[in-house]
């Protein structure tokens, strides 16, 4: 094994990515089992799952995937995804919080329950998903090796743009503020909780705007970099 590739290796980690079958989700899952990792993909369609998995396995990496469903849109559907990591595995060591939804809508007419639903998904979620987790997490973690969970956040949370996604907009800062709480306390138990906010990609979330190659290169034009993200950033 190259330096290189010791230094990007995970090989014999396990991890979960929630959100995996389209998107950064599944961008990030690919990474893990490029990099060696044994990866759960969890969302709330399994059959899309079970299909990534195997496409992913079949990429030829030295890591595996497995996919099944998760629904973390309410209590008993994380509950139900935590019985099926814990089926699986007694060690978590990368928990990635990617599952998100979005809604969009004039000031004027934006509902009411668009703001549980979004929280729900988007904030509440990772914290309870990452709670019952840590079990799994401690298991995992130690002071050469911690345990990780990272979260993703939108560079949508980071500035006063909402674009008329209202809630999306103030869930994932509240994400961000979050993950430093989360951070402080895990720090002790030896897992680290970071946040990355990405800009505009494809994905089933964002197709409304970059379904079509003019729809990207329009959102892309608001990009310093002038394009919207690729799987390969």
């Amino acid at each position: 094994m190259s330096y290189l590739d010791e230094l990007f290796s995970v090989a014999g980690k396990t991890a979960l990515v929630t959100g995996a079958a389209t998107g950064i989700g599944r961008m990030a899952a690919t990474a893990l089992v490029r990099a060696g990792a044994t990866v759960m993909i969890a969302s709330r369609k399994g059959e899309d799952c079970i299909r990534v998995a195997g496409e992913l396995n079949g990429l030829g990496g030295s890591g595996r995937a497995q996919g099944f469903a998760g629904d973390v849109s309410n209590e008993a559907g994380i509950a139900a995804l935590v019985d099926k990591v814990k089926a699986r595995t007694e060690r978590l060591n990368i928990l990635v919080n990617n599952a998100g939804v979005s809604w969009g809508a004039p000031l004027e007419s934006f509902p009411y329950h668009a703001w549980a639903k979004v929280f729900g998904v988007n904030v509440t979620a990772v914290f309870h998903l990452t709670r019952e987790l840590l079990p799994l997490l401690d298991a995992a973690a130690s002071d050469a090796d911690p345990a990780r969970v990272i979260n993703l956040g939108s560079v949508m949370g980071t500035q006063p743009l909402a674009d008329d996604a209202y809630s999306y907009s103030a869930s994932k800062a509240a994400v961000h503020h979050l993950t430093r709480i989360l951070a402080i306390e895990f720090a002790t138990r030896r897992i680290t909780v970071n946040a990355f906010a990405p800009g505009p990609f494809q994905s089933r979330m964002t197709a409304f705007a970059t379904a079509t190659e003019d729809q990207a290169k329009h959102v892309g034009g608001h990009v310093p970099i002038g394009r919207i993200g690729a799987p390969d950033d």
